[in-house]
């Protein structure tokens, strides 16, 4: 396990209540491989909090992932979304939880939020 995968699931409970204001609630485990090695992730979310355990268990949802993926996305060099539809990691389940865990992620450094742009675009205009 990466260090920076390590400092992301710790940083987890700390960015829930800005990140987890929905109604997301459930069980997401994130199994990810090494060889014939495979580390497990379990992590709970409800509206405004997330609980992260090492153990395996009853859940909602289960993404696959080998650990050099998952390290590449929680340094912002990847994107959840694109490695799904590329196949380069697995998920099943209440896809809902993918798409809350996916908000943890950090963007691609130098990523600019579209709508940031746009307001600064129609700014220039007036």
């Amino acid at each position: 396990m990466t260090e920076a995968t390590e400092r992301f699931f710790e940083s987890l409970p700390m960015q829930a209540p800005e990140i987890l204001r929905g109604l997301v609630r459930g069980t997401l485990q994130i199994d990810l491989s090494l060889g014939n090695r495979t580390e497990h992730w379990r992590v709970r979310m409800e509206p405004g909090a997330i609980e992260v355990s090492r153990q395996r268990g009853p859940a909602d949802a289960i993404w696959y992932s080998s650990e050099d993926l998952f390290d590449r996305l929680v340094t912002g060099q990847a994107q959840s979304i694109s490695a799904v539809l590329r196949n380069e990691c697995t998920f099943s389940g209440n896809v809902v939880l993918f798409l809350a865990f996916r908000r943890f992620f950090p963007t691609r450094p130098g990523t600019r939020d579209p709508r940031a742009v746009a307001r600064e675009k129609v700014g220039r205009l007036r």
